[in-house]
């Protein structure tokens, strides 16, 4: 029996970065946190900024930083910007509300004329991207650009003393980075693609308290008592582990394989430490390969699983297969892609 036929194809990947890797020194003495707490309890080495913590100066706005990976992506993909037929952006942190970071990333690439889509998402936004985009092929279109992003500038203050903050808000100081990626996707395969045979996207959050929230405020005053950004963290993390398994488990049912046929895990990339435990947890083969970066990157928010494609693609052998495992822990959503290295230029997939 051959694969499923194919939900989509992805053409190229690319990531951009900004600036230089801070490491954990350095934050101990910009933040005032230890540095041993960071590598002890976060277990994340190195993360990148579009701004200077010390100072507050914005180096790379997320249009920056989309319109780079969108680029790069491109010219993976071997296609030009004509030959688009729409872009879907996500992120939590746009530039502005208006312009959309979409409209602002889509005019730097030269792109007109065509339909474009931002989505307010969390960590499963790019794959929220990929499923608006699976649908867009799936109504005629021929090829299109998902990027997927975040910044962190205005929610955390440059040079404070965070040491003496609550740890709902201390854990932002270290947990995350600033980074951008981009796939283009295809409804036929195009050049080295990869087959995308199962995608999940679904709310589950339904009478749970959220796990993240990240504040908005036009001009009236903020609440008093109310954080900007807040992480209850041990919620994420006796939640995330078992959703991360039952993600696994749908995405092998949606395309029909056994775990004994997976070669690559893309599993959620909350912090260092916490990436650990969900893998240890999901009960894949001890030859399936994981496939991480926030030890690097830190927490970029929408640009991780694209980031972790990104890197994948880089090992993934004709016939291969990876599952990536996405959980939004804001108001909960579970999302994932199984994903076939196709074997040559037409569709194929490893017998089974």
């Amino acid at each position: 029996m051959t694969a499923r036929t194919a939900l989509m194809h992805i053409a190229g990947t690319a990531s951009a970065l900004p600036a230089e890797p801070v490491d954990n020194a350095a934050l101990s003495d910009i933040f005032g946190i230890s540095e041993g707490w960071i590598d002890l309890f976060v277990g994340t080495r190195t993360r990148h900024f579009g701004w200077d913590p010390a100072t507050g100066k914005v180096t790379h706005t997320l249009a920056d930083l989309c319109a780079e990976a969108a680029g790069r992506a491109l010219a993976a993909a071997g296609l030009a910007a004509a030959d688009l037929d729409f872009l879907v952006l996500s992120t939590a942190t746009p530039d502005t509300l208006l312009p959309t970071t979409a409209n602002e990333t889509a005019d730097r690439l030269g792109l007109n004329h065509l339909p474009t889509y931002q989505i307010q998402a969390g960590c499963s936004g790019a794959v929220q991207a990929l499923d608006v985009a699976r649908a867009l092929l799936a109504s005629g279109h021929h090829a299109g650009l998902v990027v997927a992003g975040d910044v962190t500038a205005r929610f955390l203050q440059a040079g404070q003393d965070a040491s003496a903050l609550a740890t709902q808000e201390l854990i932002n100081y270290v947990l995350f980075g600033d980074g951008a990626a981009a796939a283009v996707v295809t409804a036929e395969p195009h050049g080295d693609a990869v087959a995308v045979r199962g995608l999940l996207h679904r709310f589950a959050g339904r009478g749970r308290p959220p796990g993240q929230i990240v504040g908005w405020r036009g001009v009236t005053e903020p609440e008093p008592d109310r954080q900007m950004l807040f992480e209850d963290y041990k919620t994420i993390e006796e939640e995330v582990p078992a959703l991360a398994g039952e993600i696994v488990w749908e995405l092998l049912s949606t395309a029909d394989w056994t775990p004994q046929q997976v070669d690559f895990i893309l599993p959620p990339q909350l912090s260092g430490l916490m990436t650990e435990r969900i893998v240890a947890g999901l009960g894949l083969p001890p030859g399936c390969r994981e496939v991480s970066c926030v030890r690097d990157t830190g927490n970029t928010g929408n640009a991780l699983p694209l980031l972790q494609l990104d890197r994948a693609l880089d090992s993934m052998a004709p016939g291969e297969r990876a599952l990536s495992v996405v959980v939004e822990s804001s108001k909960w959503i579970k999302a994932g892609l199984a994903l076939e290295r196709l074997a040559g230029p037409e569709e194929g997939g490893r017998g089974r």
